[in-house]
């Protein structure tokens, strides 16, 4: 999955141009998942689901031709993420997210340091950004191509496996050019990589040991297992 932030402060137009970036990709065959950050609350007051939410509980909404799940409690977005099987993920806001890049929104030029972080790929509207690419809705497929060819979600662990203090240095690195995915140690790991539904799955140094210690501690007492031999383990629904 790859992904990108769109990033303004309140009313830069940040969930308009989600919702023109989510229908222009679908066009292109793409499948997309939208994530929104949001302070108002998440409950649907008019329905029956939303009269069962309240905070503490979790409710699941199966409907003819789509599914809800409401946690009553919070949740970090790459902890959900593996419920979303998408090409793309359009995250509208997180602007403390520092392991994905980002479209910029801008009110006024000052707001650009605040916004960039080094983390933006483009920005979009009326006011510019210095030194990066600026799109309008004339060129918002002009856009899409440079999301499709920039966009890119890094693992969110911090493990330091990299080198790097941080996933935003790497992010920044692979923003600049200076970097790519390779980079990530956790998700680029010859000696062990898990992947689910086809997307990596991001494994610190710690958690990684303590999984391989113990498969092939159980490995090692099926026949045909020699230690130091190539082990592929495959789960289906």
């Amino acid at each position: 999955m790859k992904a990108v932030s769109i990033v303004g402060y309140k009313k830069s137009g940040k969930t308009t141009l989600t919702r023109k970036l989510a229908d222009a990709l679908e066009a292109r065959g793409k499948t997309v998942t939208i994530a929104k950050f949001t302070h108002t609350g998440l409950a649907k007051p008019d329905t029956d689901t939303g009269l069962f939410m309240k905070e503490g509980r979790t409710v699941i909404g199966l409907g003819g031709n789509e599914c809800t799940v409401h946690w009553g409690e919070k949740k970090m977005l790459p902890d959900v993420l593996p419920l979303a099987q998408a090409d793309y993920l359009l995250v509208e806001g997180g602007k403390t997210m520092s392991w994905l890049p980002r479209v910029i929104l801008l009110r006024s030029p000052d707001e650009q340091k605040v916004m960039d972080r080094g983390l933006a790929i483009a920005s979009f509207g009326e006011i510019k950004a210095e030194e990066l690419p600026n799109y309008s809705d004339a060129t918002l497929e002009e856009l899409v191509d440079c999301i499709e060819e920039k966009a890119f979600m890094l693992p969110a662990l911090d493990c330091g496996a990299c080198g790097e203090e941080s996933c935003e240095i790497i992010s920044q690195k692979i923003v600049a050019g200076k970097a790519t995915m390779k980079a990530c140690k956790s998700i680029n790991n010859s000696a062990m990589t898990i992947t689910v539904n086809g997307s990596p799955v991001g494994l610190n140094p710690f958690v990684e040991n303590i999984i391989r210690g113990a498969i092939e501690g159980m490995l090692g007492s099926l026949k045909g297992y020699a230690p130091g031999s190539d082990v592929e383990i495959k789960i289906s629904k």
